[in-house]
């Protein structure tokens, strides 16, 4: 499978899973950006497109760490009550 497909299906499973999985998959695109970064940067059109659409996935990916540890927090009981 290619890279879109594998992020169509982490952001689907990403939903039920914990934080730590979460942060994991952001992680990994932060690193996919990284290899494509140098050759958008040096005007390769198609590589300008994969960071634009990884930055897309991150921005979710991030959204699904901050619900992730808010569900947590929410799960704890409150101190002093």
């Amino acid at each position: 499978m290619n890279k879109q497909v594998w992020a169509a299906v982490g952001r689907l499973a990403q939903k039920d899973r914990g934080p730590l999985e979460a942060y994991e998959n952001l992680k990994k695109l932060i690193t996919d950006a990284e290899q494509d970064m140098p050759k958008a940067l040096g005007g390769n059109k198609a590589a300008q497109t994969r960071v634009r659409k990884i930055m897309q996935d991150i921005k979710e990916a991030a959204q699904a760490v901050r619900t992730s540890i808010l569900e947590i927090r929410k799960q704890e009981p409150q101190e002093g009550q």
